[in-house]
């Protein structure tokens, strides 16, 4: 089935990064949902495949998820729209939980202060050396978080399990790759250019004092 009006022809991109943020094989999902792993895979590789009525539920009940996430419906919407599990509970992280889920390379917020007050602005970032660090252009917004303390901020949201977490650094802000093979060392650290493209040649690390989080599990 083609995608059609209000479809998404991103499914299959959803679809492949929900089951691996749920650490499943394609195995796995297809015996959870009642699909041959062939069609799973068919719908993963295919950009313009979308699965009947009946078939996108069972998908997205083995994926943990809704229709309309899958559809990318939902994808100029603020997250958490869902209402709260039943028997939520709030659970502090350790450090070194924290410093798992800040491993690698994602999206955060740096939260600091501009001539126009503070604000608060996302980021692709990578943690290296137990720091973060982020590219951005000269003179914007995230720049100017060079020689200030600032906090910075990632989460992460199961709309479908009304679950989540997030974990909060505090720590001041340098410039760093201030050599040419500074430079290059972070691009070689770095596991995604800036979404946002364009000349972004400021390295900017984040040296953390102090880390927190927290997880909301339901029970």
């Amino acid at each position: 089935m083609a995608a059609g009006p209000g479809s998404s022809g991103d499914l299959g991109r959803r679809a492949a990064v929900r089951r691996a943020e749920l650490g499943l094989s394609r195995a796995e999902v297809a015996e959870r949902a009642g699909f041959a792993e062939e069609y799973l895979a068919h719908v993963e590789d295919s950009p313009d495949v979308i699965p009947g009525t009946a078939s996108l539920l069972r998908l997205a009940g083995a994926l943990r998820t809704s229709v309309a996430e899958l559809l990318g419906g939902t994808a100029d919407l603020p997250p958490g729209l869902g209402q709260a599990g039943h028997h939520p509970e709030l659970v502090e992280l350790s450090e070194q939980e924290c410093r798992e889920r800040l491993s690698g390379h994602g999206v955060g917020r740096v939260a600091l202060y501009t001539e126009h007050g503070p604000a608060v602005v996302p980021v692709n970032y990578t943690a290296v050396d137990g720091s973060v660090v982020y590219r951005t252009a000269h003179g914007s917004t995230p720049g100017q978080a060079v020689g200030q303390e600032v906090a910075f901020e990632v989460d992460r949201i199961d709309e479908a399990m009304s679950e989540g977490w997030s974990v909060l650094l505090v720590g001041h802000a340098i410039q760093a790759g201030a050599t040419a093979e500074g430079s290059r060392d972070l691009e070689e650290e770095a596991g995604s250019a800036p979404w946002a493209g364009g000349e972004r040649e400021v390295w900017v690390r984040i040296e953390p004092e102090r880390i927190t989080g927290r997880r909301i599990q339901v029970r």
